[in-house]
């Protein structure tokens, strides 16, 4: 990052939360076995990265209505992490422990997303 040059975005605190879901799930997907890292793990890569970029680009829309739009994409992408860490567990790729913690930081990331859809007048 060039000093001095920030996004409005990047001082939400659930872009700052995400940011650090999305980097558990680099870590944990990077262990994956060649045959889930290319199915299971891209998607879980996939679907936590939308969040942050869905969460940046709807930050600068103009329309509230707009706005909203990006923030339930970020909203619907963090909901969809849910089914695969419950897969991963089940294939024993990752403990429950660390499914538990997982989708713990999900719950709290649709929290603060509801929440900021809701602030949006």
């Amino acid at each position: 990052m060039v000093e001095g040059v920030r996004f409005d975005f990047e001082d939400l605190e659930v872009y700052k939360r995400a940011l650090i879901f999305v980097d558990k799930m680099f870590d944990i997907c990077e262990k994956f076995s060649y045959h889930f890292q290319s199915s299971l793990g891209d998607q879980l890569r996939r679907a936590s990265l939308s969040i942050v970029n869905n969460i940046a680009e709807g930050s600068d829309k103009i329309s509230s209505r707009e706005k909203k739009r990006y923030f339930m994409y970020s909203l619907d992408s963090a909901r969809e992490c849910i089914p695969m860490l419950a897969i991963c567990k089940s294939r024993r790729l990752i403990k429950e422990e660390v499914e538990n913690v997982l989708r713990e930081d999900c719950k709290i990331i649709c929290r603060m997303l509801n929440k900021l859809i809701k602030s949006i007048k």
